[in-house]
């Protein structure tokens, strides 16, 4: 078991190791959810909530999971956490679920979630892995956040469904970019922020 740097296992998976900018994991969900920053935030928190919570229950069972099965253990737990998020959500937020639609479920697949648990939450203390789990997935709803920030500006002209563009603009002539609400828009502003994360971090450049 390693000792860890509590401070720097939260921090450095939103910053220097960017689940998303840097590790270029997880990048199909920039695609899918972030036209509005609604369903990014809502999809940037299930993904915090069942990656720290996940982290921490392999943690705890690490010592007890024999070798042979640790994998379908960890899809069992991660997969109880993804159902009581998407039960969460259709029970309280029902527009935003069915909007977000099968990319709920998907969290399954996502290999942030189980890249954590096999690379950090198995060999660290519960605590550690906790808090490992929620900086990798706030890192990564950042990125979301980040994305559908300016889809939707620029796409829609709102920001959380409330228009944000003065009508007098429309009036001038100005019209939303409807190439912001395609997926290729995602995977461009993507580009954008690696390159600026990498302008700005200069260990992250290939030599």
């Amino acid at each position: 078991m390693a000792n860890v740097n509590l401070k720097e296992t939260f921090l450095n998976p939103i910053f220097k190791g960017n689940p998303i900018s840097v590790l270029v994991l997880g990048i199909c969900s920039s695609l899918a959810v972030t036209v509005q920053l609604k369903g990014a935030f809502v999809m940037g928190l299930s993904v915090i909530i069942v990656t720290g919570v996940s982290s921490l229950i392999c943690s705890l069972l690490r010592n007890t999971i024999p070798n042979r099965i640790r994998i379908i253990v960890q899809l069992v737990v991660v997969a109880m956490m993804v159902i009581l998020v998407d039960q969460v959500l259709k029970a309280y937020a029902y527009s935003v679920s069915k909007t977000l639609s099968v990319y709920i479920g998907l969290i399954i697949t996502n290999c942030i979630v189980m890249g954590r648990i096999e690379a950090f939450a198995l060999g660290n203390k519960p605590f550690a892995s906790l808090l490992d789990g929620l900086g990798n997935g706030l890192g990564y709803a950042m990125i979301l956040v980040i994305v559908a920030f300016f889809r939707e500006l620029l796409g829609s002209g709102t920001i959380f469904g409330f228009q944000v563009i003065p009508q007098c603009l429309y009036d001038l002539g100005y019209a939303n970019n409807g190439l912001m609400i395609l997926p290729p828009m995602a995977l461009v502003l993507l580009g954008c922020v690696i390159w600026i994360q990498r302008a700005i971090q200069k260990d992250l450049q290939e030599k």
